[in-house]
């Protein structure tokens, strides 16, 4: 029973008639008179001041509260209230209001339509605001350890906003007095003809999924893919963003990207080192010898690095060649070229001092003179073209 039917059926003052000058406030409009209509307005301004009052007054004593005792979900539930939206509460304030009016069914109706509906939509935006605090708050636990728990929460916040409010949107529908079971049918039906025209876009989100949940690379990771290799910027629900060495941003399909072989070089724990040389064919044995022990205490002499092996590889086409193989301890490119000048300038010197000289091309030419074969050696530096005798 409506409020304003109890207080017609009550009189004020028993014996007190009302001055015939105050008649026009018994005028009817819409079915309630104009005190009525006066009443409803004054009790809807009431409680929309009270109700705001209320509202920031709750919100500063739990997020103070939340602040003295460190509690993130008293903090939580003060943010959420400071949330609620103007509109809201004037709905509220119209539903108070209409307590003192005689509506008519059809529109007693439409008002709890809206007032349903705009508490839906508080609702929805409170779990927004929840489950973004709570993505927040895990990527800020996990950020220094690893990197792509910011592609991660990209993604799955995405996914997590649309379906609150597919759900809080289904609700509404249903309070409106619409059937959503043939709603829902006929939204499974029209999603396999969306999902058929939009399938290279779904696949590059689907990929953004695998690479949120398997993680070949994340923000930071220095990659090669095909010829190009950068390190990642951002990965997006439909590309990835790299930046090059030489500074312009490339930019990748999701699903290109994870068709492709992708070399991860953050994730290298050591480097494996295989480099060449070659000495002159005139060195003697015993330097010859001596060259592989001279390789291995050159590299054990520097820090980190752990010597692997060092052969006489080969008897090259102008040299005589070794090969050599050693292990970086840490990953950084720079620090690998270091390691490789200060090797190649020790055995340069060492070099020196023992008179082995390293291979440069060489050319043998056999010339006939007079009938007579005669062999005449060229040695060729460089591609200058030119020779000296030996």
């Amino acid at each position: 029973m409506k409020l304003i039917q109890i207080l017609q059926s009550t009189p004020l003052i028993e014996g007190v008639s009302v001055p015939s000058s105050l008649n026009v406030l018994n005028y009817e409009v819409l079915g309630s008179s104009v005190l009525n209509w006066g009443i409803a307005i004054l009790a809807g301004f009431l409680t929309l001041v009270m109700v705001r009052l209320a509202v920031r007054v709750a919100a500063g004593r739990l997020e103070a509260i939340g602040a003295r005792t460190s509690t993130e979900g008293m903090q939580l539930a003060g943010s959420l209230l400071r949330e609620v939206k103007g509109p809201v509460l004037v709905v509220i304030a119209i539903w108070v209001g209409s307590l003192f009016l005689a509506l008519t069914p059809i529109w007693d109706r439409r008002l709890g339509i809206l007032v349903g509906v705009t508490l839906l939509i508080q609702f929805a935006l409170w779990a927004t605001g929840f489950v973004n605090w709570g993505l927040n708050r895990y990527r800020e636990r996990q950020l220094v350890e690893d990197p792509g728990v910011a592609t991660a929460v990209g993604a799955i916040g995405f996914i997590a906003r649309v379906l609150v409010w597919s759900v809080f949107a289904l609700m509404a529908l249903g309070s409106m007095g619409i059937e959503i079971g043939p709603l829902i049918a006929g939204m499974g039906v029209g999603g396999i003809a969306v999902a058929l025209a939009l399938q290279n876009i779904l696949g590059d989100l689907f990929a953004s999924l695998s690479i949120v949940f398997d993680r070949p690379f994340v923000i930071g990771d220095f990659i090669i893919v095909g010829d190009q290799l950068g390190t990642v910027e951002h990965v997006g629900l439909k590309t990835t963003r790299v930046r090059s060495l030489s500074g312009e941003q490339l930019v990748f399909s999701n699903s290109d990207l994870l068709a492709s072989r992708v070399r991860n070089f953050k994730r290298m724990d050591e480097r494996r080192i295989v480099f060449h040389f070659g000495v002159q064919y005139d060195t003697g044995y015993e330097k010859l010898k001596e060259i592989p022990d001279i390789v291995r205490r050159v590299i054990e002499g520097l820090d980190k690095t752990r010597f692997d092996r060092a052969h006489f590889e080969k008897f090259g086409d102008s040299s005589l060649d070794f090969e050599v193989v050693y292990f970086m301890l840490v990953p950084d490119f720079g620090a690998y070229m270091d390691v490789q000048q200060a090797i190649n300038l020790e055995l340069y010197r060492i070099f020196e001092e023992k008179g082995i000289d390293f291979a440069f091309p060489t050319r043998t030419l056999h010339m006939h003179l007079d009938g007579a074969e005669a062999e005449v050696g060229t040695r060729l530096v460089g591609s200058t073209g030119k020779a000296r005798s030996p």
